[in-house]
């Protein structure tokens, strides 16, 4: 099974950081207020960051570390995820 570590950016432009094993299911619950308590007082925007691993304790692990960032390191990981996304994008209808 993978699981999924995540950074949603929430509307007042705060990271949002979790690990689950059902990334889909997880991203309904934030978006519908059930997610958990940061995600119901500052509501998600958009999905930001997304690593995969093998197991659950390797998820827990880097969910600490990316938790330890700060605001400009964490923008930083997004801005890496978001580029990396578009260079797939863009090599997929290449083809």
């Amino acid at each position: 099974m993978s699981y999924y570590v995540y950074m949603i950016l929430c509307e007042n432009n705060s990271f949002y950081t979790g690990y689950t094993g059902n990334l889909n299911s997880r991203m309904t619950l934030h978006v519908n207020g059930k997610g958990a308590r940061y995600t119901r007082m500052y509501k998600p925007k958009k999905l930001v960051y997304v690593e995969t691993f093998g197991s659950r304790q390797e998820a827990i692990r880097r969910e600490k570390a990316v938790k330890r960032l700060n605001h400009r390191r964490k923008l930083e990981l997004a801005d890496s995820y978001d580029k990396q996304k578009k260079k797939k994008t863009r090599s997929t209808k290449g083809h």
